[in-house]
């Protein structure tokens, strides 16, 4: 196996003291980023309805640790990342993650992802393990054993998920979402972090991030291409196969949007064979990350420390090869 990749400051590179900006591509298509810090990277994945400041108190605890964290805009949450073929299904933004990680030039990194960047994070672990150094879920389990097994074993998490059948219905969903000025939004996180008042000024941003062309839709579109497509069923082989990866899963105990006890019925540690640890946050709801950003920064800075000095030492050891020397930022 390669051995670990970092980022690396000197004295013609220091440390920035706030996220910077950068532009990641696959293709075509183009992706804001944040970043900030040096040293393993490690990819934070947001989800619905977020965009990449989700992460903005995790990036500075990362930096302060020694890390590089790299937050981009998912696919379709600006226009030049949107698809001129509408594919929004979650494969494809797992294939996003390979191509970023390439451009960074990262050989192996650490990922982090909420609700939807969960769901992208476990497919990375399926289709690719061997980039990985760990996987850290923020609010969602397990997906492939949830869809699975979700009538059986919780069925009134059909209730919490009526938001899901409203997505979609085209035309329909766009229309409650922007009205009186995206309440709805608003909504979703009083319903789903009830204890939790996003501020102000990141609601105005967020606001912002949906109001730009075709962001809407891409958005919605996650939930339209998710269950019935030929991805759909490649994904559901994939995700029925142990994922070969170290994984941290943090759920809020008050969680709104996806009940908590999902996490007892489809987080096995069957399925991950390197390692599971599942943590309940009491009084936490569905965005964890932002309403207890110190639990979740020292539960998750903790996992990376543990896994990342680990898995390096043995993929050098396994490849016989010297530490890669690591890439910088542009000058």
């Amino acid at each position: 196996m390669p051995a670990v990749s970092n980022h690396s400051a000197d004295a013609a590179h220091p440390l920035p003291s706030q996220p910077c900006a950068r532009t990641l591509r696959h293709g075509k298509l183009s992706f804001s980023a944040l970043e900030q810090g040096d040293g393993p990277l490690v990819l934070c994945l947001h989800g619905f309805p977020d965009h990449a400041r989700s992460y903005r108190l995790q990036l500075p605890a990362l930096a302060q640790a020694g890390f590089w964290g790299v937050a981009p805009m998912l696919r379709g949450y600006e226009p030049r990342s949107q698809p001129s073929d509408g594919d929004y299904h979650p494969l494809r933004m797992a294939e996003d993650v390979i191509a970023w990680i390439d451009q960074l030039g990262a050989q192996r990194f650490h990922l982090v992802g909420h609700d939807w960047g969960a769901i992208i994070g476990y497919l990375v672990a399926a289709i690719a393990p061997e980039r990985l150094l760990s996987l850290t879920t923020l609010a969602v389990p397990h997906p492939g054993r949830m869809l699975r097994e979700l009538l059986l074993r919780r069925p009134s998490q059909l209730l919490r998920s009526w938001y899901v059948l409203l997505f979609r219905l085209r035309g329909v969903a766009e229309r409650a979402l922007e009205r009186d000025d995206w309440a709805l939004i608003e909504r979703l996180y009083r319903a789903w972090s009830p204890s939790f008042q996003l501020p102000v000024d990141e609601l105005a941003a967020l606001k912002q991030t949906f109001g730009q062309p075709g962001v809407e839709r891409a958005a919605l579109s996650y939930y339209r291409a998710s269950f019935f497509s030929p991805a759909a069923r490649a994904t559901s082989q994939l995700l029925a196969q142990p994922l070969r990866v170290p994984t941290l899963a943090l759920t809020g105990g008050a969680d709104g949007c996806l009940d908590t006890r999902l996490h007892d019925d489809f987080m096995h540690e069957s399925d991950f064979p390197e390692g599971l640890r599942v943590v309940r946050l009491m009084g936490a709801g569905h965005f964890l990350h932002q309403e207890k950003p110190t639990e979740v920064n020292r539960l998750m800075l903790a996992w990376l420390k543990l896994h990342g000095a680990a898995r390096a030492s043995t993929s050098v050891a396994e490849s016989g090869a010297s530490a890669s020397p690591a890439p910088r930022k542009p000058g």
